[in-house]
């Protein structure tokens, strides 16, 4: 009879014994317990709520060619989910749009039309294959900051973001070159161009031209009046800090290389060394210096 008693208080336990063991193994999976993260997106002035996945798709199809190599489009993946999370607190990312762009799937739809489907699972794949890395630095998360293409070299942090960070500094990029809209020449009437830069006299005089080792405008004087190439680049709405101003007779040309701050990792450079036979993790550890690739 005590047998008996004994072998059914054991078969009573074994479903318990079960339970706790699975729940134990389940708080030791972080992918199967870990709340998935909201990211409350600024755009418009209305906040959206959106799971990080879906913002990260967004922001991939939105800041990248879609018709990248696919090794590009992970880097680029890594670099967005990298830099959303220094707006993280509290399981949550409160961050703007102007910080990186966010599209759509109404949006995308739009944008490649009959190509909608290829595009966007290319675009989702990058982002699920890469699922939760990050880039780091001394276990910290970077700034991955990224632009379009570079003048033929990436650019130091200090210069534009006035940020000291290590693992930001001057890369050859030259190979961007190779693209297309790489120069560009922008035209200003004179009127126009002093009314942009606040120039009470038209007569204009150009000297002191100081260049940065990535060989972008540090500091130029016009008419007498210092400024900053960050500051000619936004006041004029030209595409880098990399310029030559021409005076002609009755117009200015502003020739520009590149496209973008510079800092960090250029997207089309990206693109030239995944096509090379880089994979991503290389191509961010090309761009950004003595960094590591961890999941978060």
């Amino acid at each position: 009879m005590k047998n008996k008693l004994l072998l059914l208080i054991i078969v009573l336990l074994i479903p318990v014994a079960v339970f706790v063991g699975n729940k134990k193994k389940d708080i030791n999976n972080n992918d199967e317990v870990k709340e998935e993260v909201v990211v409350n997106l600024n755009k418009n002035n209305e906040v959206i709520r959106l799971s990080l996945n879906d913002y990260l798709i967004g922001v991939v199809g939105q800041e990248m060619p879609a018709s990248f190599n696919y090794e590009a489009l992970k880097a680029q993946a890594v670099a967005v989910r990298t830099f959303a999370y220094n707006y993280y607190d509290n399981n949550e990312i409160n961050i703007a749009d102007s910080v990186q762009h966010y599209i759509s799937t109404e949006e995308m739809k739009n944008k490649w039309g009959n190509e909608y489907d290829k595009y966007y699972n290319k675009i989702k794949d990058s982002v699920l294959e890469t699922n939760n890395e990050v880039i780091m630095y001394n276990n910290n998360i970077i700034k991955s900051y990224y632009y379009a293409i570079s003048n033929g070299k990436s650019e130091d942090s200090m210069t534009v973001f006035n940020e000291e960070l290590p693992y930001l500094k001057i890369v050859d990029s030259s190979f961007d070159q190779e693209v297309k809209s790489f120069e560009v020449t922008t035209s200003f009437t004179y009127d126009n161009f002093c009314l942009l830069l606040s120039l009470n006299n038209c007569n204009i005089d150009i000297s002191n031209i100081k260049k940065d080792d990535s060989n972008r405008v540090e500091l130029i004087t016009i008419n007498d009046k210092e400024y900053l190439g960050i500051d000619i680049r936004k006041k004029l709405n030209l595409r880098s800090t990399d310029f030559e101003i021409e005076l002609l007779n009755d117009s200015i040309e502003i020739k520009t290389k590149g496209y973008g701050h510079g800092v960090g990792m250029s997207q089309y450079g990206a693109n030239y060394l995944a096509n090379k036979g880089y994979n991503y993790q290389n191509i961010l550890k090309y761009y950004y210096k003595d960094v590591e690739i961890k999941k978060y």
